[in-house]
Order: structure tokens, then sequence, then C-alpha cells
């Protein structure tokens, strides 16, 4: 007989994401019974590893791609101005459970690092400057410094202005000291460490899910035991699943009408490694450029500044590939099993709108060692090919969806997506997605538990846990003030 074991809510990933919502929900209510089912054999090995994950607590400061310039020549700071207060909101929540002990020591998972957006060219030099110009106008970005002096620049990130030729090409820089790197690895393994000490959590690593149905109230999940082949049914009111790349497949067994036509595109990621502790140690900054004309946002390259395991470390990248997996450690014929028959037509009209991005993959995969140190030469003047290694980072599934429009549509970024009874939710996408991870989970909260949200109880902890809720840290700078105030000095940051 197959064992069957019941949940209030069963949470399936071990990732940033699970992690977030177990925690938020078992702060709201200690009566939970929690259940987190993870395919691997630890907590954070997949999408939310430091390897795997950018780094980046992105707040964009330095995220070009978050302020697009519109056809007027103004820049579009909306989306720069949702993603800086989402960043806030996640910053409380964390400074929250430093002061209560439930995370030990800040510094295992967040630093400061100033976050530089670095351009070359008239026409993005003078894109940089009205940037800057737009984003002064709100508090979010207050202390943000805009150059057009090589040796200013020189000084923010010397790395990338040694041995520059500026002579016959104009450059520009903003630095935000305010910027922060995050190991959102070591943060998701600190809350499951603290979430198993609760009562009525557990966590089961080494667990894949085969299949989920809803019977009545309540989704009967099958599960596999990867050690053994066994099967057992966890039997749950309410289904999160933040799998990362795997949460598209899961999403579709579930058979809700609100999966229908949703698909996925699977891109893989690599990193150029800096060896040279020299090197390394001459570069404090995370530095965003801009992606080259007609690549996705995805291509947007960096030389990032990381603290991986206690050790600094230099990254650039990242460059893409194709892969058929949705995972790290998935299947190549993830994408293959994922096409259905409602989500074919947005799937093929979605990748007819998105040649480019079929070519632009095409020449990351046929790029060689030398091609890597020419985009890397763009940024480091000085680099060296036996100075770096190329390292694997993680997978992505960009969201494939129906559009009334369109037909089908590719997009950057993360979703939820929901069932109409408010009994299952899953997370898609990708970035911002971990940097933005309280705010999607307090979303979901309103979306699948609007009835506790409405209790006083709940509105009471919520406000207790970060300040600003309920209220607009983008039109309140006082109270943003307040809030940064207190978040930088518990999480040991500088302001």
């Amino acid at each position: 007989m197959q064992k069957v074991s019941k949940a209030d809510v069963l949470l399936i990933g071990a990732g940033i994401m699970s992690a977030t919502l177990g925690m938020l929900l078992k702060l709201l209510d200690n009566s939970l019974q929690i259940r987190i089912v993870e395919r691997l054999d630890s907590a954070a090995a997949e999408s939310s590893d430091a390897w795997n994950n950018a780094g980046t607590g992105h707040s964009a400061f330095c995220e070009l791609n978050y302020t697009p310039e519109k056809a007027d020549g103004s820049i579009d700071i909306s989306k720069a101005i949702k993603i800086a207060e989402s960043f806030e909101t996640s910053k409380q929540f964390w400074s929250y459970l430093v002061t209560n002990n439930i995370v030990e020591k800040p510094q295992d998972f967040i630093r400061s690092i100033p976050h530089v957006s670095f351009v070359w060219g008239d026409n993005n030099v003078n894109y940089l400057r009205k940037r800057y110009m737009a984003l002064q106008q709100n508090s979010l970005f207050e202390g943000m410094q805009f150059s057009e002096d090589d040796a200013e620049i020189a000084r923010w990130v010397p790395l990338v202005m040694k041995d520059r030729d500026t002579n016959n090409e104009a450059v520009a820089a903003t630095k935000m000291n305010l910027g922060t790197d995050v190991n959102f690895g070591s943060l998701t393994r600190c809350m499951f460490n603290r979430l198993l000490k609760f009562d009525d959590v557990q966590v089961h690593y080494g667990q894949e899910v085969e299949d989920i149905e809803k019977h009545d109230d309540y989704w009967h999940v099958k599960v596999k035991d990867e050690e053994t082949g066994n099967n057992s049914f966890i039997v749950a009111r309410f289904v999160f699943i933040g799998a990362g790349g795997g949460s598209l497949p899961l999403l579709l067994k579930s058979g809700i009408p609100e999966a229908e036509g949703y698909g996925g595109f699977p891109v893989s990621g690599q990193w150029l490694r800096c060896t040279d502790e020299a090197v390394i140690q001459q570069h404090h900054a995370k530095v965003y450029g801009l992606a080259k004309v007609g690549s996705p946002p995805m291509s947007v390259p960096h030389l990032d500044t990381r603290w991986i395991k206690g050790k600094q470390e230099l990254l650039f990248g990242p460059f893409a590939g194709f892969t058929t997996k949705f995972l790290r450690h998935g299947s190549a014929f993830d994408l293959f099993k994922s096409v259905k028959t409602d989500n074919i037509k947005p799937m093929v009209i979605a990748g007819l709108h998105n040649i480019p991005l079929t070519k632009y993959l095409i020449e990351q995969l046929m790029q060689s060692p030398e091609d890597r140190l020419e985009a890397l030469k763009e940024y480091y003047p000085d680099a060296k090919l036996d100075e770096w290694e190329l390292v694997v980072a993680g997978y992505r599934v960009q969201v494939i969806k129906k559009d009334e429009k369109e037909g089908g549509i590719l997009e950057f970024g993360t979703e939820v997506v929901s069932a109409a009874d408010r009994s299952i939710a899953a997370l898609l996408g990708a970035s911002p997605g971990a940097s933005t991870a309280v705010s999607i989970m307090l979303d979901l909260l309103a979306r699948c538990f609007p009835e506790k949200l409405k209790q006083d109880s709940w509105q009471q902890k919520l406000k207790e846990m970060i300040p600003s809720y309920g209220k607009s840290l983008k039109n309140d700078s006082a109270l943003l003030a307040r809030v940064r105030k207190n978040t930088t000095g518990v999480l040991g940051l500088e302001l």
C-alpha cells in the first residue's frame, strides 16, 4: 500500500521562492502544516545556487534593460521604479529575519557593492545621461552619481578604464553605492534550516513529483523517491510550484484551465570566471552595460564582483546557449515533453516573432574562447585569456503564452499562474525573480489567501515584518529614508 501524508500547504521545489513563501506563511500562521519536496539532495541546488544565479540585488540601479528609451527619446523608468521598490521590500523582510535571529549572519548572504552602469559612444552616453536625469526624479534613486570624466570613472572601476582609448570615443558611467551582492543560495539554505525548527514543517529531498491531480478540495500529488523508486502521495489543500525551470511541466500536469497556452523557451548560460587573484582584488563593483542591438534582455553583459562561499569572485557574462533542458539537472526531452495541443500554436508563433533571438543563440553557441575574450575586453581592455575559465551557469525557461493580438509572445520576467479556486499556483520565468521574491510572494498571498489576508492578525504581522507594507515607497521619500536606514544598519550595508 502506498504511503499517503496530508498537509495544509505543499511547496514543490526547495529554492528561494518556496523558502520565502514557506517562511511568510509559517510566521503568519504557525498552525499550518507545511511540506516541501525537492528532486535534488539539497536546498538551492538549481536556479537559486550562487553559480546559477546572477547574484545581483536587482534594484534597477545599473540594469539598463529596465529603463528603455521610448520612440520620442524619453526614458521609461516605470519598470525600474517597480523593481527598486520590490527590492526594498525584500530587504525589509530579510532585516526582520536577522533581527529575530531567524537568519543569524547577514554577511553570509548579502554585502554592499557599488552598482555601476558603463557605456561608450556618443549615442549611448546621451542615453545614460537622460536615464540618470529621469531616475533623479524619484527618491528611490537618490545618491546616484553620473560622470563622463575618465579619471573619476577610473577611480570607480579601474579595470574597466585600464588601457582604454577614450581619445576617440566618449564614455560615461553611473554609480550607486547602495547596490548589493546577494548569495540567494546561502539565503535559501538559511531559511530552510530555520523552517525545519518550526512544528509541522518537513522537507523531503530526492523526491520527484510525477503527477498532480485535484480530487474534491484536495490536490493529490504523486511523488517518487529517487533512491528507492517507491511512490507515495501527499494530499494538500494548497500547492505552490516553485521549481524553477521545472515549474512549467508540473503546472501543465495539474490540468488547470489557467495553464492552457503556456509554453517555455529554455536558455542555458555560461560565465567567464577570473582565476587571477590579483585581478579579482582590483575590481569592486557590478558593472552592467547595454545589450547589443537585436540581442535579448538576458544578454546584458556585466563584469561582476561576487562573494561565493565567503570568497570574492569576478565573473563576466552571461554567454547564452540553446538547450532543450528546463533544468541544469534536467532531461534533454524537457522541451519536447512540454509541447501540448493548446500551447503549440503560441510557441510556434512566438518562435517566428523572435528570429533575432534564435540567431543570437546560434552565434553564442559558435563562439570561440577568443570571441568571448573580445567581448570581455569591451569591459576590461587588458584582459588575458589565461586569466579566465569558462564555467556553466544555470538554466532559465522564458515564458511563452497566448496573446490575443500576436497569437503567442515570449516574455522576459516572472509570472504567477494560479487556479480560479486559489488552490494552486506556479511561478514561471526568470530575472529579476529572486531579488523580488518577497513582493512576488506577497502578491501570491493576496491572490490565493485573500480571506486570511484580511484578518487583523495577518495585517499586523505583515506590517511588523515589512514596515512599508500597504504603503508606497516610491511616493513617500520620508518613509523610504526610514526604511533604508533600518535595513542598511541591520544587514550591515552601506547607505
